[in-house]
């Protein structure tokens, strides 16, 4: 005879639907590679920043943040580790077709530009860093009931 009571197995919590899941995995992964476009845009919008005629290094700063927080996005709205390639890709075929010369002789990121090249280099490194670190991160612990 037990002088606990009977306690009632707990319920699992409520998983959502597997079409629901894949629409919202889906729709993040859009928002990401738009997300990555769009960083990639701003920063080479503000690789050509002055201040009282100085180039000054925003966009270098700005690849970094938000290559961190794109990849982190990515990963946690997507649920896989090659997720971080989501806005990755858009932004490296960016700054690819920024740093090529058109038939009229337009450039975007020049070489003889300091910031644009730091700003390549930062968001490259921190794209590779944090794939790096999904890659080696361990695989997360699952707690179905």
């Amino acid at each position: 005879m037990s002088v606990v009571p009977e306690q009632e197995p707990a319920t699992p919590p409520a998983r959502p639907r597997p079409a629901l899941d894949l629409a919202l995995r889906v729709a993040g992964g859009v928002v990401a590679v738009l997300a990555g476009v769009l960083s990639a845009v701003l920063e080479l919008l503000l690789a050509t920043v002055r201040i009282g005629g100085q180039l000054i290094g925003v966009s270098a700063l700005v690849a970094i943040g938000a290559g961190i927080a794109l990849s982190w996005f990515a990963h946690e709205a997507v649920g896989t580790r090659w997720a971080v390639a989501l806005p990755a890709v858009p932004w490296f075929a960016l700054m690819a077709v920024a740093s090529l010369r058109t038939t009229e002789g337009d450039l975007l990121v020049s070489g003889d530009n300091w910031v644009g090249l730091a700003m390549i280099v930062a968001g490259a490194m921190t794209f590779a860093v944090m794939g790096f670190r999904q890659v080696l991160a361990p695989p997360p612990v699952r707690r179905d009931g």
